[in-house]
């Protein structure tokens, strides 16, 4: 290990040249106290001497002590198996020793601050699940031991129970597809498959599975224009109709009764284009919009018990469209409406 180490001379050279000089200046001194002719030859020579023994000493020592406390130092920070400290760059230079050490603990510092936020989300969401998993499992529970205590025995109670309970199984199911989606975008397991289709055609497709949905609270399902010819764009047709089926789902579930959602598409540089979700719903105060995107993040909690969801659409949103290294948007201003909107490569038709 030792022939590996950047050995500064300096010290010892300096701190040689200055005991040198004491040496010189004694024997001068020792001569003119004697009132004789200095041999001048030896007295080169003695300093020469002194100079090569001072040097050969001061190094050797500081070798014995400074270098073997330094090496020390490396040891137990090697113990921590940290790649970037080798032996290549031992040095017993005080200087770049303090350097290392520094930036090896800024490095440390900025691993234990990302630890400590990864330990605080990962206690959030363990939270956050076991509270979402909570309530559909205690009613899906509630039923089925009122109907084991005797209720089974009335039809229309027994009936009634067996479809509550049967949503709230549902509820278990929708969460856990959801937490199984999530965990799959984020881990990057979820292989995206792109293909061309017409985003029109899909966005048509999605107003037809969520009519009866947007029927029940009177809102209108609308493009902002008529949009004759294809729009095709290069995506996974799949989990574009997802986020699609999550955003405009969310602007039924939120918005105002008789309202509007409009969808618009619009052309962006660079062969881009950009798809708004619109309502004239209640909108959103700007304090949430950071955090709208985080999982399980309820903008108003007793309303959102009401109209259900697992908590975890928008997120699945962001992941989606992340996976397909394209870029989500929100706007709202409260008591107005909202806009969410996201890019996607636009493809050519083909003939």
């Amino acid at each position: 290990m030792a022939s590996d180490v950047k050995q500064p001379y300096s010290f010892a050279l300096i701190t040689a040249a200055y005991i040198t000089v004491l040496f010189a200046l004694l024997i001068l001194a020792l001569e003119f106290i004697q009132d004789s002719e200095p041999v001048w030859w030896l007295v080169f020579l003695g300093i020469l001497v002194c100079y090569v023994l001072s040097f050969l000493l001061i190094h050797f020592r500081t070798q014995l002590f400074i270098f073997k406390k330094v090496r020390e130092i490396y040891d137990n920070v090697k113990l921590l198996e940290d790649v970037s400290l080798t032996a290549d760059n031992i040095t017993t230079d005080m200087a770049s020793l303090s350097e290392e050490v520094e930036r090896y603990a800024k490095s440390k510092k900025i691993e234990i601050e990302s630890l400590r936020v990864q330990e605080e989300y990962r206690r959030n969401f363990l939270g956050n699940v076991a509270h979402e998993l909570k309530t559909p499992l205690f009613t899906v529970q509630g039923y089925i031991l009122t109907l084991l205590d005797g209720a089974i025995k009335d039809k229309s109670v027994r009936k009634r129970y067996l479809s509550r309970a049967e949503k709230g199984v549902d509820r278990l199911i929708y969460l856990v597809n959801d937490l199984d989606m999530i965990t799959k975008l984020e881990v990057g397991d979820l292989n995206i498959n792109y293909e061309y289709f017409d985003l029109v055609k899909l966005i048509y497709a999605t107003f037809e599975m969520l009519e009866m949905e947007a029927a029940k609270r009177n809102i209108t399902l609308a493009f902002d224009d008529s949009y004759a010819k294809e729009v095709m764009v290069n995506a996974d047709q799949e989990r574009i109709q997802q986020l699609l089926t999550n955003l405009i789902g969310n602007s039924i579930k939120y918005g105002n009764e008789n309202g509007t959602t409009e969808v618009s598409i619009q052309d962006l540089i660079q062969n881009k284009l950009l798809i708004r979700i619109t309502d004239n719903g209640e909108g959103i105060e700007p304090d949430h919009l950071p955090r709208l995107f985080e999982r399980f993040y309820r903008v108003d909690k007793s309303r959102n018990r009401k109209v259900g969801g697992s908590g975890l659409g928008l997120s699945i949103v962001k992941h989606i469209i992340e996976a397909h290294e394209e870029k989500v948007y929100v706007e709202s201003e409260f008591g107005v409406g909202s806009e969410f909107s996201f890019t996607l490569e636009k493809a050519e038709i083909i003939e």
